[in-house]
């Protein structure tokens, strides 16, 4: 995806606060109000809290690894805004030019995910979350990814939505799923396996 096939935002934002949701409404894009407790901004209110999560998981990284992955979590946050972008925008108001995701970032995650998948031992029971700090957070980010996937799921029920965004998400997790892994694997620390018989 390139950053030139849509209109940069005219956004100019010199004031943090505005006092216009201080009734429990917000707008979206067409300027339709909305309460805070509608699902539609629960769904991206959730997202924002996942590129959060991812941001942490970016600087850590980075910081403690120094390596190549760095821009890739960076280009999914920006991916996140977009398709949050997407979910603040109604069918009506809609046009090519908005920020979205496609079809095409999910292939290139699935490769990400081979790649890195394709380097880690072969996994014969689930994971517990632990080992390094990095793998956690990780892990973290997952679970807040399968709740965005969720909330968006129950949208769809509701409302129109482009499915792309649910098969993003759902294959987001996977990704942070096999990073929970690297970050051990990178670190050599041992994987905490899930043992039924744990005494």
């Amino acid at each position: 995806m390139k950053t030139k096939d849509y209109k940069q935002p005219k956004i100019t934002i010199n004031k943090v606060y505005t006092k216009t949701g201080d009734k429990g409404l917000t707008s979206i894009v067409g300027g339709h109000k909305f309460s805070k407790s509608d699902l539609r901004i629960g769904a991206f209110g959730e997202i924002e809290e996942l590129n959060a999560l991812i941001g942490i998981c970016c600087v850590e990284s980075n910081n403690i690894l120094k390596n190549t992955l760095f821009p890739y979590l960076q280009r999914v946050q920006h991916e996140l805004f977009n398709l949050g972008n997407m979910l603040a925008t109604l069918p009506e108001n809609r046009n090519s030019k908005m920020p979205s995701i496609n079809d095409s970032d999910i292939v290139f995650m699935e490769d990400k995910i081979d790649a890195i998948n394709s380097n880690l031992p072969v996994l014969k029971s689930f994971i517990l979350p632990g080992g390094s700090e990095l793998s956690v957070n990780f892990h973290l980010a997952r679970s807040v990814c399968r709740r965005c996937e969720r909330l968006v799921v129950s949208l769809s029920e509701m409302h129109e939505v482009d499915f792309v965004i649910i098969k993003y998400l759902n294959r987001l997790s996977d990704l942070l799923f096999v990073l929970s892994r690297w970050a051990n694997c990178e670190k050599k620390i041992k994987e905490n396996i899930w043992n039924p018989n744990y005494k």
